[in-house]
């Protein structure tokens, strides 16, 4: 007589059994989940980076398929541009809600109630995606949707998401022939970051387009751009140039080293020609050349010298970069001061070399390698090349 054993080494009747139960159970029980399919890293992109191509970077294979096991980026280890399913898949799962508290257990104050385990019926999970849960995978919620946001000028209803970063078989998914039927993940709030482009991009609502992407309500990004351009906003107010301001002090038009100040104007107040500061005296330091002459003269802007010019005469010259203030003493002009005061803030206004270079748009030119970006990262210059 064979000996009694409830192990199977096969999945047999017993098997399909405890499965059909514990499946039972699962569909009274569970709710829905959506899920986001992860497919791999995307296949098209900039195709003179990737491997096969002539100065290609090596640690960027290319792919002919999508494949969640392909990665992106084999020096970092990272998948950055990741393509997901455009069908959502619902699953049933199980999981325990739990108040969020504060992690008394270490240093500091740590949330921890913000991490979901969910289980899934293993069979259940198979047929309905063709592979497990893995790390990668997107689940939305319906049940924890925010019904009555803060934010009333968006949609009435804010979808949760959470993204898998493990998965395992359940320790209380096996049964008493000691094969499993439970699928358990662990899950944390999705983040409004380079990976999820492919879901966060899409409508909220399907129907109304112009309303706003899901990235636009379900994530701090939008209004963590307003935060940052209110502050820039204050910031250039504040600080609006570069360098020191030294129009509000008076520089003493001078002679020689004889001051030239009371007898230099007429009855009416007008300065006589050649009485205009000579240059910036005690206010010349870095970073404090403008484009506005001492003491607030008049200035004459052109991208050439005047034909007929007066003693005293100040001249900013638009053509030299930065914009060059001349004076002109009589018999030839001589430089003030350069502009090199300019906004601190990245954009069109700012003049400076400096900017010029590290914002340079430009394309050079080649005959053999076509238009070149004159601006490029040290990790494109520098790739890694095969040596066989």
């Amino acid at each position: 007589m064979p000996k009694l054993s409830l192990y199977r080494p096969n999945k047999t009747s017993d098997y399909k059994f405890l499965d059909n139960t514990i499946r039972e159970m699962y569909t009274a029980g569970g709710l829905d989940l959506h899920i986001h399919k992860y497919l791999g890293p995307k296949t098209v992109g900039d195709s003179a980076t990737r491997e096969g191509h002539e100065g290609a970077d090596a640690t960027r294979p290319t792919y002919d398929e999508s494949n969640p096991l392909f990665i992106e980026d084999v020096l970092f280890l990272e998948n950055r541009d990741r393509e997901y399913d455009d069908s959502v898949y619902t699953l049933r799962g199980v999981y325990n809600a739990a108040d969020i508290d504060f992690d008394l257990t270490q240093f500091g104050l740590f949330m921890n109630g913000d991490t979901l385990f969910v289980t899934f019926h293993y069979n259940d999970m198979v047929d309905a995606l063709g592979r497990k849960l893995m790390a990668g995978d997107v689940v939305e919620f319906p049940n924890l949707k925010d019904y009555h946001p803060l934010d009333t000028s968006g949609p009435k209803a804010l979808p949760r998401y959470y993204v898998i970063q493990d998965a395992a078989f359940a320790s209380e998914g096996f049964s008493q022939t000691w094969l499993p039927h439970l699928w358990r993940v662990k899950m944390t709030p999705l983040s409004a970051s380079q990976e999820y482009n492919d879901i966060l991009n899409k409508p909220l609502d399907p129907d109304n387009p112009s309303a706003g992407t899901i990235e636009d309500f379900v994530s701090q990004k939008k209004k963590n751009l307003e935060i940052n351009d209110q502050i820039l906003a204050q910031a250039e107010a504040e600080v609006p140039k570069s360098g020191y301001d030294n129009g509000k002090f008076y520089v003493l038009p001078t002679e020689g080293d004889v001051p030239k100040s009371s007898e230099n104007k007429t009855n009416d107040g007008t300065a006589v020609a050649g009485s205009s500061a000579q240059a910036g005296g005690y206010l010349v330091g870095y970073l404090t050349g403008n484009d506005i002459p001492p003491n607030g003269a008049p200035v004459t802007t052109g991208t050439a010298f005047p034909s007929s010019p007066s003693k005293g005469d100040y001249v900013l010259r638009l053509d030299y970069y930065p914009n060059r203030l001349f004076r002109y003493d009589g018999t030839r002009f001589v430089k003030v001061e350069d502009n090199v005061r300019t906004t601190l803030t990245p954009g069109a206004d700012n003049k400076t070399q400096r900017s010029s270079f590290v914002n340079n748009t430009a394309k050079i030119s080649t005959k053999d390698r076509g238009n070149i970006d004159s601006r490029q990262s040290l990790s494109d210059l520098l790739r890694p090349k095969k040596d066989n």
